[in-house]
């Protein structure tokens, strides 16, 4: 069974598909993860080079599901592509990793640290409570509908985004600035071939996770054979220029002694911005980022688990839709795995397990429009990947380094992520067992009768 996208007068508009992309990127990775990046890379220049790489990698991915997204288009993103150029199975493996752990962890995670966050410029709120607070009210806009939605999407993300460049443009105007270099200098070479530099690239990439989110919604989205590809590569494009802009400003204005070994660089390099204020108006900004990101999670997530119910009769309880298109079910089925992960404080571990097998999704894909190109050459493709087929082989290689390395040193819960994998490809058959058995019981029968 498949669906039919949007009308072109209904559904969300670009902007909210790009907000959408947005706001799936932007989240604690860019507020965090420099501190560990400036103590075994003391150099202004590897590091802004470290989140340039990161971006072009995240652009390469977006231009090839652009192309999926034009030439295939439904909601679903790994789910529906791996499903059409491979197997069902593929698909339905992929799709069962987002429905369950996949949105949820990152929900969890980010609705925790907005508790935690908040905290530190409420210390009267408790941190679970914020935390359950938020993930209901949320999931509750996005049960009242499509457009309650793209609202309440809109104005998260671009507040945020409001905020980041005014943080950018109060940083750039502090002087003296720290004296570091944007510029190659001796010694910067050795550091970029280093494998410092290629940790940090991991780190780098989960910053970078969400440029896809706009393939899950595709049946939402006015004119999604424009304007899904559009929004992906304007949302990596955005995000990448405040990431390098945003990590320039930080050691601009702080100084890479402070900010090594720590969590919250933010927080330090507001407090050289903004003195003593800046640790709590940073906290009111990454609230406000979180929120985004939560809400845009949490719209895609359900379209996920809504697509494969449409396919699957195994999910098909919890992928009904009310008159106006809301997966409700999914969408509280969500809640529930999310309030359940806040509760436990387990989805760490989860998110560590899950990060193998979805980057394995996602390099499979961007492997898939190569095989689809060579398969059905004649297939209509309203838009082209640019820059084919060196774009797609950029992310393939980088996406292949960077699972090479999580198996090395992550290998338990890169095992337990194939795990996964295999016991999603277990459900499948499960479900689809009855069908492929009748008709083999028929063929046998055919010559007694």
């Amino acid at each position: 069974m498949s669906t039919q996208a949007a009308p072109a007068h209904h559904g969300i508009s670009l902007v909210t598909a790009t907000a959408i992309v947005i706001a799936n990127m932007v989240g604690t990775g860019i507020f965090t993860s420099l501190g560990f990046q400036v103590g075994p890379l003391p150099s202004g220049f590897a590091i802004l080079l470290l989140w340039a790489l990161g971006g072009l990698c995240a652009f390469c991915g977006a231009l090839a599901y652009g192309e999926l997204a034009a030439a295939l288009p439904r909601s679903g993103g790994e789910y529906h592509f791996l499903s059409k150029i491979f197997h069902p199975c593929v698909g339905f493996v992929s799709g069962w990793l987002s429905a369950t752990a996949g949105f949820a962890a990152p929900i969890a995670l980010a609705a925790m640290a907005l508790g935690k966050y908040l905290s530190g410029v409420f210390p009267q709120v408790p941190t679970v409570a914020a935390s359950l607070v938020v993930v209901w009210v949320v999931t509750l806009v996005h049960v009242a509908g499509i457009h309650a939605g793209a609202v309440f999407q809109n104005l998260a993300t671009w507040m945020k985004v409001a905020l980041i460049l005014i943080f950018i443009g109060a940083g750039l105007t502090v002087e003296p600035g720290q004296p570091v270099h944007f510029l190659p200098e001796p010694g910067d070479w050795q550091l970029i071939t280093s494998p410092p530099f290629a940790i940090s690239l991991v780190f780098v990439m989960y910053a970078y996770a969400g440029w896809n989110a706009a393939t899950y919604i595709v049946d939402e989205v006015r004119h999604p054979q424009k304007n899904v590809p559009l929004a992906i590569a304007l949302g990596t494009l955005i995000v990448s220029a405040l990431y390098i802009a945003l990590n320039a400003v930080f050691l601009h204005v702080a100084p890479m002694s402070e900010l090594a070994g720590k969590v919250d660089v933010a927080h330090a390099a507001a407090n050289h911005i903004f003195g003593h204020t800046g640790g709590r108006i940073m906290s009111g900004l990454i609230c406000i980022g979180l929120v985004s990101s939560i809400s845009a999670m949490t719209w895609v997530g359900p379209r996920v688990t809504m697509a494969l119910g449409q396919d699957h009769r195994i999910l098909r309880p919890i992928a009904s839709c009310d008159a106006r298109g809301v997966p409700v079910a999914a969408l509280f089925a969500q809640l529930s795995i999310v309030i359940t992960l806040i509760l436990t404080a387990s989805f760490e571990t989860v998110l560590t397990y899950v990060q193998f097998s979805i980057q394995l999704c996602s390099f499979l894909t961007v492997y898939g429009l190569i095989r689809l190109r060579r398969t059905q050459p004649s297939l209509p493709r309203p838009v082209r990947c640019w820059g084919y087929p060196v774009t797609p082989v950029i992310f393939l290689i980088i996406s292949a380094w960077m699972m090479a390395y999580q198996m090395k040193e992550h290998t338990r819960e890169s095992l337990a992520g194939l795990g996964t994998i295999l016991v999603g490809s277990l459900l499948w058959r499960l479900s689809h067992q009855p069908a492929q058995a009748e008709p083999a019981a028929q063929k046998a029968a055919a010559p007694d009768a």
